[in-house]
């Protein structure tokens, strides 16, 4: 696949990211390991990527490296990531 068409693949919707997050957690502010998304490696990265570059989105996400599978996110290691429950006002 070129990298063009890559860009072109429709990403998760950001709702649907925070559904599946939260059945994953049972509630906001746990980590969850980024493999639970059951992503491919390059579609979890650019997922994730994607939505720490917004600003606006990012700031209700955190990522840490707490052990298990290591992820690229914007060029910083990650296995987990946890999400603010104020990440429902942009929804």
């Amino acid at each position: 696949m070129s990298s063009e068409a890559t860009r072109q693949v429709p990403m998760m919707p950001l709702s649907k990211l925070v559904d599946h997050y939260r059945a994953l957690a049972g509630e906001f502010g746990r980590p969850v390991p980024l493999s639970a998304f059951q992503l491919g490696p390059a579609e979890t990265e650019r997922l994730f990527s994607g939505y720490d570059e917004d600003y606006h989105i990012s700031r209700f996400f955190h990522f840490s490296e707490t052990g298990g599978t290591l992820f690229s996110i914007n060029g910083f290691p990650a296995t987990h990531v946890s999400l603010d429950p104020e990440i429902e006002s942009i929804l």
